[in-house]
């Protein structure tokens, strides 16, 4: 039995469709907050149980009978290390064989805010006992995607990235890895470093939609403050205006950027690369 916590999320539905393709949906757990909401993973055969990283009983209770868990990292930032360490102690209960967890591209000296709740769970994870394997993501491509909007709306795609080369990928790309770990034997004590085959500068991402898009949007590198003013500016709330213009300012120091290939090594293919991205995206 499988476990997938948090699998109504966008990266965990996508982590339990890879997993169909392996596992009888008999097999697979759907461990989520609101089960009323996930009716749509029940038709497909997978148990769905209730589990909220701030009630340890609910993850018991979720846990009961697994084997591995896939604990996806919170949503809640500021929160997450007393979220996780629910998690962590509640899989150590459940005895399983294997706890994976989603973390963050070189988390251990990466100069990102979004690290240090990184850093601090995989601390718990070694001090746990519990067999583990980190899967440590670099950005989802659908990060920059979701700007493209705006950039087509003013003829100008904004960030704080300066040269920075970026090695993202898709957030299928990384489910499917995560149900391939989750499927291979002797994964305890391993950490992945996950990332894009090919890396970018957001003036090549803004030349590569100028080229799809037919008209030129050029990239305009901001100060952080000013980048973050921009995001407030469009309606983000504050903490997600400050994490996306930190994330940015951490790229253009490299923090992410990886060139290893871990990802498409461990998935057996090619990531998609951004040009397929962006035209899907249009």
């Amino acid at each position: 039995m499988i476990v997938v916590t948090g699998a109504t999320g966008q990266l965990g539905r996508l982590v339990i469709q890879s997993l169909l393709t392996r596992l009888p949906a008999s097999q697979i757990i759907a461990a989520v907050r609101h089960p009323e909401r996930a009716a749509d993973l029940a038709e497909l055969g997978v148990q769905l149980r209730e589990a909220d990283y701030t009630k340890p009983a609910t993850l018991d209770a979720a846990f009961k009978g697994a084997e591995k868990i896939l604990l996806i990292s919170s949503s809640e930032v500021g929160q997450r290390t007393a979220q996780h360490k629910n998690v962590i102690e509640a899989a150590k209960r459940a005895g399983v064989s294997l706890l994976a967890y989603t973390s963050l591209l070189h988390a251990d000296h990466s100069p990102l805010g979004l690290a240090a709740e990184h850093q601090a769970t995989e601390a718990l994870l070694k001090a746990s006992g519990v067999p583990f394997v980190v899967l440590r993501n670099s950005w989802y491509t659908e990060n920059y995607l979701a700007s493209i909007p705006p950039a087509l709306q003013h003829g100008a795609y904004i960030g704080s990235a300066g040269e920075g080369r970026i090695a993202s990928a898709a957030r299928a790309d990384y489910a499917e890895a995560a149900a391939v770990v989750l499927t291979l034997a002797d994964q305890a004590g391993k950490i992945y470093e996950l990332a894009g085959d090919e890396s970018y500068t957001l003036a090549e991402f803004a030349a590569e939609l100028s080229k799809q898009a037919g008209k030129t949007i050029p990239y305009v590198n901001l100060s952080e403050a000013d980048y973050k003013a921009a995001l407030l500016g469009a309606g983000l709330p504050e903490p997600l205006a400050a994490l996306l213009a930190d994330s940015d300012v951490g790229a253009s120091k490299g923090a992410l950027f990886d060139d290893q290939r871990q990802l498409s090594r461990l998935i057996g293919r090619p990531t998609a690369s951004l040009a397929a991205l962006l035209k899907a995206a249009l």
